[in-house]
C-alpha cells in the first residue's frame, strides 16, 4: 500500500454523477492526490456546494471548483473527463498526463459511428486512433489517452468477451436493465419520478449507442435491448448464447480465477443488484437452459461503479503500476 501520492488528479465535469463518484474514490485513494476540480456550473464555489458531506471526515482542504477548461490545463498527472459525449469530443488533450474519458466520445476509431449512433459529427476524427479502450480484465489500458467503456458494454463484455470465440455468433440476445443514474444527472421527462417509479421501460430499442461498442469489441453484432429500472443504481445484463461445444462456465471461471473485481458465482447462484450496488465489483452467473440448448450468462454491476468511476480508477491503477484494486470499493457485506 502506498503512503504517499504517486499521481495528481484533475476531474472535469465533477458535478455530474460519474464525476461525483470519481471524486469520492479519489479522496480515499492512498496514491492519488486531488489537484483540480472542474465544473462550469460551480466554478468559484467551495466543494461543499456540490455535497455538504465533502466538508466532513477531514476533507475540508478540497480545492474550490474552477472551470472545466482551467482544470484541463492544470497539469495534473491524471485527468478524469466526466462530461457528455459531445462535450468530451471537443476537448483537446493537454500535452502531458493521462486522460481517462468516462464518456463515449473516444470509444471508437471509426468516426462514422458518432454520426450514426450518437447524433453528432466527431470534431477530431483523425485523433480517435490515439485512444485506447480500457477494460482492464479484457483490454488493458495503454498509452495516455484512455476511453472508459460504457456501463452496459462493460457488463456484456465481461460476460461474453472470454467466450466470444466459442459461441454461435448469430442470434446472441442481451436483455439488460439499469437504474436511473445511468442516464446522467441532467433532467429529462423520462427521468421524472412519475415516469420511473412503479414502472419498467425499454428504451432506445435497436438504437442504443452501447450496441456498436459491444459489437466492436466482440467482433460481431448482437441484439441488445436496454430497460430503465425504478432504482437509483445498479445494472444487470442477461445474455442468451449457444456454445459451439465447449464448457462456457469453465472458460469464464478460468478467465476470472485471479480477479478480485469480477466474481463467477457458484452453479445455481444468480447475480443480484443489491450485492453490487455501491461497489466496484461485478458478479457473473452461468446457467444452462435444457429446453433450448442455450447458455444464459448474467452479469450484474453498479453502473456508477464498475460501469463508470470504479473502472476509471482501476484503469488509472493499471497505468501507474499500482495494485489494480487500490481505492476500489470491493469488500464488505452491505445491507
Amino acid at each position: 500500500m502506498h503512503n504517499v501520492p504517486v499521481a495528481t488528479v484533475a476531474i472535469i465535469g465533477a458535478s455530474g454523477y460519474s464525476g461525483q463518484e470519481t471524486l469520492d474514490r479519489v479522496l480515499t485513494h492512498p496514491a492519488l492526490e486531488l489537484y483540480a476540480l472542474g465544473s462550469d456550473s460551480l466554478a468559484g464555489q467551495p466543494a461543499g456546494t456540490l455535497d455538504p458531506r465533502l466538508g466532513r471526515n477531514g476533507w475540508s482542504r478540497i480545492p474550490r471548483f474552477i472551470t472545466n477548461e482551467a482544470a484541463l490545463s492544470a497539469g495534473a498527472d491524471i485527468t478524469f473527463v466526466c462530461l457528455s459525449h459531445e462535450e468530451a469530443a471537443t476537448l483537446e488533450p493537454p500535452s502531458r498526463g493521462v486522460l481517462i474519458d468516462l464518456s463515449g466520445a473516444h470509444r471508437f476509431h471509426d468516426s462514422a459511428v458518432y454520426v450514426d449512433w450518437y447524433g453528432f459529427a466527431h470534431p477530431d476524427p483523425d485523433g480517435l486512433g490515439s485512444w485506447s479502450y480500457g477494460l482492464p480484465e479484457l483490454s488493458p489500458p495503454a498509452g495516455r489517452l484512455i476511453a472508459n467503456p460504457g456501463c452496459y458494454a462493460t457488463a456484456v463484455l465481461l460476460a461474453l468477451g472470454p467466450i466470444a470465440g466459442e459461441i454461435e455468433q448469430s442470434g446472441v440476445v442481451v436483455d439488460a436493465m439499469s437504474g436511473m443514474t445511468g442516464a446522467g444527472r441532467s433532467m429529462r421527462a423520462s427521468s421524472h419520478a412519475g415516469a420511473v417509479l412503479e414502472n419498467v421501460t425499454p428504451y432506445k430499442v435497436g438504437a442504443h449507442q452501447h450496441a456498436p461498442e459491444i459489437a466492436a469489441q466482440l467482433g460481431f453484432p448482437i441484439t441488445f435491448v436496454p430497460h430503465l429500472l425504478p432504482v437509483r443504481r445498479g445494472l444487470i445484463a442477461t445474455c442468451f448464447v449457444r456454445s459451439t461445444g465447449v464448457d462456457l462456465r469453465g472458460m469464464l471461471e478460468e478467465q476470472y480465477a485471479d480477479s478480485h473485481v469480477v466474481d463467477v458465482l457458484p452453479a445455481g447462484v444468480a447475480p443480484e443488484l443489491a450485492r453490487v450496488q455501491q461497489t466496484d465489483g461485478a458478479e457473473i452467473g452461468v446457467f444452462e437452459d435444457a429446453l433450448t440448448d442455450r447458455t444464459i450468462v448474467i452479469c450484474a454491476l453498479d453502473n456508477l461503479g464498475k460501469g463508470a468511476a470504479g473502472q476509471a480508477i482501476q484503469n488509472a491503477n493499471v497505468l501507474f503500476g499500482l495494485d489494480e484494486t487500490t481505492g476500489l470499493r470491493l469488500s464488505g457485506v452491505l445491507v
